[in-house]
């Protein structure tokens, strides 16, 4: 009878067991399509010299990762860990410096930053390990009116800003290549709407430029720089990648794209190649807003 009652709990356990490996929440794939873990992605990106973690922005399981790799670089003892983000702005850039250093409190710095909508459900965790960790954390997007500024009026509107203003944008004129493959399909996609001009993928490319501009510029030898982008930023090995290659040629560059599909048990073949790590999760998976 206790022999029984054993194997009952062991089969028990094993169902539950078994039920759990069927459902998991995301799987991460190679760049050709391979199953890996976690822990195989990081001994590589533990070998580079930047990460471009692209999100879907409203994906809970993203962030939770984007703090997982964030914590497991931070132990990396040979490279120091170096944290930057679309979603803090040039303008705000000495604001965020003086929050993370502790000049601030979070009530002066939540008053005084523009922040995004999800910033205290999908940003502020991993902000507060950098505050608390003493980690460099970097605002590395252009401000959105001038953005907004190109799209209206062109790249040459640059031209009429101060020097201050100047000193928030990648160094002009900067690098264009309307023929990259992204910038196409922004084109392609819009051209029923009145977002398709010229100027559209040019308003994309001045906040892909100074993400770069600004990454390697506070990138120091000896440095790890963990990049939070929207993955449209740097799927491909375009956007943010490409201009880090204008910049400098010499720095090593790894990605990470997030999609979604109605399983995770493979990788749809439309995001092969897409960056050298996709994580795929399940499209089930309640998002962090709407």
């Amino acid at each position: 009878m206790f022999l029984k009652k054993i194997f009952s709990i062991a089969a028990f356990a094993f169902c539950i067991a078994n039920v759990q490996a069927q459902i998991q929440p995301y799987q991460i794939y190679t760049i050709n399509g391979k199953k890996t873990s976690f822990e195989k992605m990081m001994k590589e990106l533990n070998k580079t010299d930047v990460v471009l973690f692209g999100e879907l922005h409203n994906n809970a399981i993203a962030h939770y990762l984007q703090v997982k790799v964030a914590k497991t670089l931070f132990e990396n003892k040979e490279k120091q860990l170096i944290i930057g983000a679309e979603m803090f702005e040039r303008d705000q850039a000495e604001i965020l410096q003086n929050y993370v250093k502790g000049n601030l409190d979070e009530k002066e710095f939540e008053e005084q930053m523009r922040l995004w909508n999800n910033y205290k459900t999908d940003y502020k965790p991993l902000l507060n390990f950098a505050k608390d960790h003493k980690i460099n954390y970097v605002a590395t997007n252009v401000p959105r009116r001038y953005a907004s500024l190109v799209y209206k009026k062109g790249v040459e509107a640059l031209d009429t800003l101060s020097l201050e203003e100047k000193s928030w944008l990648a160094p002009l004129p900067f690098p264009y290549d309307k023929n990259l493959p992204s910038y196409v399909k922004m084109m392609d996609m819009f051209k029923d709407s009145n977002h398709a001009n010229e100027n559209f993928p040019k308003s994309q490319a001045i906040k892909d430029a100074t993400m770069a501009h600004f990454l390697v510029t506070e990138l120091q030898p000896n440095n790890i720089f963990l990049h939070l982008n929207g993955s449209y930023h740097s799927d491909n090995f375009e956007g943010i990648g490409w201009y880090i290659n204008q910049y400098n040629k010499n720095l090593q560059v790894k990605t990470i794209s997030v999609v979604e599909q109605k399983s995770v048990e493979s990788l749809d073949k439309e995001y092969l190649n897409k960056a050298n790590f996709i994580i795929v999760v399940d499209a089930d998976m309640p998002k962090s807003y709407e």
